[in-house]
């Protein structure tokens, strides 16, 4: 029986011709991530084992991003820690005011991931990489030290479902819509400790920013990674980033697949997810009378240059409706600079939006965004758990940048057919 594109990563990682779903392997890391929140405790537990270096300077990466520029004494003080550590280690990227970007949009930008990667980070939605058709997934702080320290981490290889995507999506519909549609398909647990491996003809029909959201949100549906073959489209968008060499892996034709889901692109609908997890979804026009607080437009799963400017269509020459707070969060200095030269920054502050420096924020109920006791709010975010964006009463719904932008102007969740 044959491989897996994630099973070929890891073996040849491993050093070995092949491996087996279950199997215990211990694998060459090509890089090792961590952030704000969970480096530090990484620090600390580096410092126990008394090592004066990392095994790589080049391929440990540290992004403060999550309660950064730093909303309070606390998070300052993190920030300080991995500063420092980052500067006694001389590690090559770390990257923080000025220069930084919200992790996932970061790294790729920067090129230190590339196609035939393994990638961890010390944050779950470190899956965002497999759209390079690298391995790459979320780790814990412990792991993240003994990875700095040696290079290496113990997997056991996963099992994989494969989806196969067909069709092309109609206006309106993207990766975001796509990713939701699967979780409320198969449930939040659905690909427990498994691959997600999309594939199929309608893959052409995705651009690089919609396959970044898609593998963004395999965890949700408790996926090990979500993973794309390495097309035209890749390669041309690593060309651009990255000066390091890269391999292509691709799937056995006799691998074996714990389960294989076909899915018509053409078919789908701009979906949302209601509180309290990503499954729990309905299409644009199942969703009734939602009315809303506050519209995010961002994250390290929408932040991209792409879900700018479709906000920003939906957006231009109108105002958001009355009451409705409104904030979008580029991923990184470069998307936002790079909005500014479009106008669509011009576009957003016209409509009544605030726009935020590169930041996590209100994801994680963070900073500048925090919902309050009975207010709702829409988001392009990935986690609609209880108290997720503050207060333990308050409601998420995730949705598209379209979705969103299109609930801008309503008051209430909106098809974007219904605005533009």
């Amino acid at each position: 029986m044959g491989m897996t594109m994630t099973q070929k990563i890891l073996a040849a990682h491993a050093g070995v011709e092949k491996v087996e779903v279950g199997q215990l392997i211990q694998v060459d890391l090509d890089l090792v991530l961590g952030n704000d929140i969970t480096a530090p405790v990484a620090v600390k537990e580096f410092a126990k084992m008394g090592l004066k270096e990392v095994f790589d300077k080049k391929k440990v990466a540290i992004v403060p991003d999550h309660f950064t520029p730093n909303k309070d004494i606390k998070s300052a003080e993190q920030c300080k820690c991995i500063r420092e550590f980052a500067h006694d280690m001389e590690i090559e990227n770390y990257f923080e005011i000025g220069e930084m970007g919200i992790e996932h949009g970061l790294i790729p930008e920067k090129g230190l991931v590339v196609p035939g990667d393994v990638a961890i980070g010390a944050d779950s939605h470190t899956c965002t990489y497999g759209a390079l058709g690298a391995f790459s997934t979320g780790i814990g702080s412990t792991d993240m030290a003994a990875g700095m320290a040696t290079g290496k981490c113990w997997f056991k290889v996963p099992g994989a479902i494969k989806f196969v995507l067909k069709g092309k999506p109609a206006e309106w519909v993207s990766g975001k819509d796509i990713i939701l549609h699967i979780i409320g398909m198969i449930g939040v647990d659905g690909a427990l400790y498994k691959s997600m491996e999309f594939v199929g003809d309608g893959l052409k029909h995705l651009s690089m920013d919609d396959r970044f959201s898609m593998a963004n949100m395999a965890i949700e549906a408790g996926g090990k990674n979500g993973i794309f073959p390495v097309d035209d489209l890749t390669l041309s968008y690593v060309k651009e980033h990255a000066q390091r060499s890269y391999k292509v892996y691709e799937a056995d034709e006799d691998a074996v697949y714990d389960e294989v889901y076909e899915i018509d692109l053409s078919t789908l609908s701009p979906t949302v997810a209601f509180p309290h997890l990503p499954d729990n979804t309905r299409k644009i026009d199942e969703v009734g009378e939602v009315k809303i607080d506050q519209v995010v437009i961002g994250s390290c799963t929408n932040g991209r240059i792409e879900d700018l400017r479709v906000a920003a269509k939906i957006l231009d020459g109108k105002k958001v409706a009355k009451g409705v707070r409104v904030i979008v969060f580029p991923v990184t200095q470069k998307v936002y600079l790079q909005a500014i030269e479009e106008g669509l920054i011009q576009t957003f502050i016209k409509a009544g939006v605030v726009v935020s420096t590169p930041t996590c924020g209100p994801c994680l109920g963070g900073h500048m965004g925090i919902l309050a006791k009975g207010e709702r709010a829409i988001a392009t975010t990935n986690r609609n758990f209880v108290g997720r964006m503050g207060h333990p009463e308050s409601e998420v719904y995730l949705a598209s940048p379209a979705v969103a932008a299109a609930s801008a102007l309503t008051g209430k969740i909106t098809n974007p057919k219904d605005v533009a």
